[in-house]
Parts: C-alpha cells; structure tokens; sequence
C-alpha cells in the first residue's frame, strides 16, 4: 500500500478496519468500496485506528456513510476517530452525529428486526 492510499479491509460480520490516508485523492475510491462490502450488512462498525492523515474529506466520508445508512436503515459506528476528524466535527458542530451514529431501533423496525 502506498503510503497516501487508503485501504477499506472487512473484518467478517460487518466490521471494517479503514487504513491509510483519507483525503480528496482517496474517500472516492473507499465510498465505492464500500457500496459493495456494506451491502446486506444490517449494522457495521467501522475502525478508523489505521488511518495515518486525513482531512474535510475524511469527514465527509463518515457523513456520507451516516446518511447511506439511515437510507439503509442500517446501524453503522465508528470507533477510534482519528484527531483531525473529531476535530473538524467539533468545529463544524457534526461531533455528535459521529459519536451517536447508531440507527434508533424504534424509529426503524426494520434495523431492529435485523439486529435481533
């Protein structure tokens, strides 16, 4: 892996390990990745310990996903926010969307028949 790619790499059961660097040169690539790797997942937890760098596109990426799986009504979190992302959510006052990122089953019935 080059040191500015970034790596989308599943766990099994709807775990996914991000690494690398997220910035406008990779999110794409990952977003695309990801389409097929979250398909029929009905929750997925993403860690983000791996990521060396990234930036606003990094954020956005992790908005994107929020807002495919509410789509989805699919529960999704992250774990292990690299500094520069927590801190960009906190100025763009977005922290607390990430931090509460799972689906509320009782808004959803779906997500929670899914997960039982």
């Amino acid at each position: 892996m080059n040191q500015s790619d970034a790596k989308l790499e599943s766990l099994g059961g709807g775990r996914f390990l991000i690494s690398g660097v997220l910035d406008a040169s990779t999110v794409s690539e990952v977003l695309t990745l990801s389409e097929t790797s979250f398909e029929g997942q009905p929750h997925i937890d993403i860690d983000l310990k791996g990521v060396t760098e990234s930036d606003s596109s990094g954020l956005a990426l992790l908005i994107e996903w929020l807002r495919l799986a509410r789509i989805a009504k699919r529960e999704i979190h992250f774990d292990n926010l690299p500094p520069q992302i927590e801190a960009l959510a906190r100025i763009s006052e977005v922290e607390d969307l990430l931090l509460n990122s799972r689906v509320d089953p009782a808004q959803h019935p779906a997500a929670a028949a899914a997960s039982a």
